[in-house]
């Protein structure tokens, strides 16, 4: 705990100091006590001591005592009766010194171009605040309407999944390929057999004829119907009922067959922050989660099928001129020199080694979505189909 130096009123930092400052209070009271009160002629003399250094002292008391004499000589000379009044020196010193305990009954009069200029600033603050309360609560709602805009999209993404899942299974009318419903693209230029359509999806193409199959793997949120359109922009940003719909659809590539079944069935879907679609398929890196996830379930609207995973790699969208390996252009295999060729650069890149292949004559499943790792990048799952989980 610090010590408080105090002489008079006045503080000192350092104990050097405050001994200075008791030599000086000693001399002081020395001098008062040889100086008879009243008697203005000794106070100047002792004044004029101070003035010319015949008398020092060292620290503030000094200056105290000085402005004391000072104002004794002043008194007199200026107003007789304050002698009469007999106030105490130290009375004074401290009135003097002391802002706390002086007061001020004067107002000094003021500048009115300054009081204008104050004034004015003064607006201009409040403006300011005022401007920047307005941007805040402008910001905020904007982050507010952008939330529930997300809210609003994802939970009818949702709900509607859900609804279209227990259509899926109350389904039992059935459709054929001549019918209205059926809007499904043949690539072939064989005949095409009439194919009923799988009981389940009865209801769900009446919703949207675009309606191909059915996405599954259990333990994900990948639980969804698959469409195909005439171009692989549309579904980008279009839900199962073709509304806008940021979260888009899981839908297969243009070129893919499902009446005459082409070698690879390629579905696309979107990356989402929230985990929807696609959003967690690049868990897929990760060698335990491939083995504990291993089989897909994807149904074409006429038939089941199990896939079991293969290869999982990263990979780009290409220039058209460029020769490399191009995954989403592996959609029919024309040789089995050509479909070993894919099969070999796909294990090549592969981050998770499965020990599952593919010959000649598999169906195959591929996975695709957006990979932030390089611009244009992919994330790509590919299975093969498979008669029953093992």
């Amino acid at each position: 705990m610090n010590q408080d130096y105090c002489i008079d009123g006045r503080h000192f930092r350092t104990k050097e100091e405050y001994l200075k400052g008791l030599k000086d209070k000693t001399k002081i009271d020395k001098i008062k006590n040889r100086l008879p009160e009243g008697d203005v002629e000794k106070a100047r003399g002792v004044l004029q001591l101070i003035r010319t250094g015949k008398i020092r002292f060292e620290t503030i008391l000094g200056r105290d005592f000085t402005e004391e004499l000072e104002d004794i000589c002043d008194d007199v000379r200026k107003s007789p009766q304050r002698k009469k009044q007999n106030i105490p020196n130290e009375s004074r010193r401290i009135n003097r010194k002391d802002p706390k305990k002086e007061t001020i009954n004067e107002k000094k009069p003021v500048d009115p171009k300054l009081e204008q200029a104050v004034q004015r600033e003064l607006l201009k603050m409040k403006r300011r605040r005022r401007y920047l309360q307005l941007g805040c609560a402008a910001v905020a709602a904007l982050f507010l309407a952008l939330f529930g805009l997300h809210y609003f999209f994802q939970n009818r993404t949702q709900s509607s999944y859900e609804q279209y899942d227990q259509l899926k299974e109350k389904s039992e009318e059935k459709y054929y390929l001549g019918d209205e419903t059926s809007n499904v693209k043949v690539n072939k230029t064989e005949p095409v057999k009439e194919k009923e359509i799988l009981p389940e999806y009865n209801d769900l193409i009446k919703i949207n004829k675009k309606l191909i199959g059915w996405l599954k793997i259990d333990d994900t949120n990948i639980d969804y119907p698959v469409v195909q359109a005439s171009d692989n922009e549309f579904y980008l940003k279009h839900n199962f009922e073709d509304e806008y719909d940021k979260n888009g659809t899981i839908f297969m590539d243009k070129d893919c067959d499902v009446l005459q079944p082409s070698t690879n069935f390629i579905l696309y879907g979107h990356r989402m922050q929230s985990g929807a679609m696609f959003g967690k398929l690049s868990k897929y890196e990760d060698a335990d989660y491939c083995r504990k996830h291993q089989y897909i379930e994807f149904d074409t609207i006429y038939e089941k099928g199990i896939y079991q995973v293969m290869y999982v790699f990263r990979s780009t969208i290409l220039n058209s001129d460029d020769v490399e390996f191009k995954y989403y252009q592996f959609i029919d295999a024309n040789s089995e020199q050509e479909f070993q060729s894919n099969m070999e650069q796909m294990a090549a890149i592969s981050l998770v080694d499965t020990k599952v292949t593919a010959e000649y004559g598999d169906r195959l499943l591929t996975l695709s979505t957006c990979d932030y790792y390089e611009t244009n990048g992919r994330f790509v799952v590919v299975a093969k189909k498979v008669p029953a989980k093992e």
